[in-house]
C-alpha cells in the first residue's frame, strides 16, 4: 500500500507509520480488520432509522441499502470498507444475492466495467463469509 500514485494507499501507509509510532502492537492494525468489529444493525433497527420509520410511503431499508451501493459502486475502488459493509446491512434486511449482484452490475453501464468489477470482488467476499456463517 505504498503507490505513490494512490493517495488513499499514501494516506493508509502514513496512518500505518503514526499508529506504530504510538504503539508498536498496533503496526499490523488494517482497514479491513475494523470492519469485523463494527456490528451489523438488524433489520428492524435499518427500518426505524432509513426505511419506512421516516416516511411510510417511502422505500424501504433494503431498497436504499442496494440504492446506496449502487452509489458506493459509481464512486469506485476507493470505497472498499463502505461497500462492504453496505452489503453486509443489505443482507441483514433481507436483500438477496442476486439483488446484491444485480444492483452492482446495472452500474457497469453508468460506473465502467473496472469499477464494477472491483464491487462485485468486494462484495462477493461478505456473500461468501455471509454463505459460510449459514452452513
Amino acid at each position: 500500500m505504498t503507490d505513490a500514485n494512490n493517495p488513499f494507499a499514501m494516506m493508509m501507509a502514513q496512518a500505518q507509520e503514526m499508529a506504530k509510532a504510538f504503539n508498536p502492537a498496533l503496526s499490523g492494525a488494517s482497514a479491513q480488520a475494523m470492519e469485523n468489529l463494527w456490528p451489523t444493525m438488524t433489520k428492524d433497527m435499518m427500518e426505524m432509522s432509513f426505511g419506512k420509520g421516516a416516511s411510510k410511503e417511502g422505500l424501504d431499508a433494503k431498497t436504499r441499502l442496494l440504492l446506496t451501493l449502487a452509489g458506493l459502486t459509481m464512486q469506485g475502488a476507493q470505497n472498499e470498507t463502505q461497500i462492504r459493509m453496505t452489503v453486509r446491512h443489505a443482507v441483514e434486511a433481507g436483500a438477496t444475492k442476486d439483488e446484491v449482484t444485480e444492483s452492482i452490475a446495472q452500474m457497469s453501464m453508468f460506473a465502467g466495467l473496472p469499477a464494477m468489477t472491483r464491487a462485485m470482488e468486494f462484495a462477493n467476499e461478505v456473500l461468501q463469509v455471509s454463505k459460510e456463517a449459514q452452513t
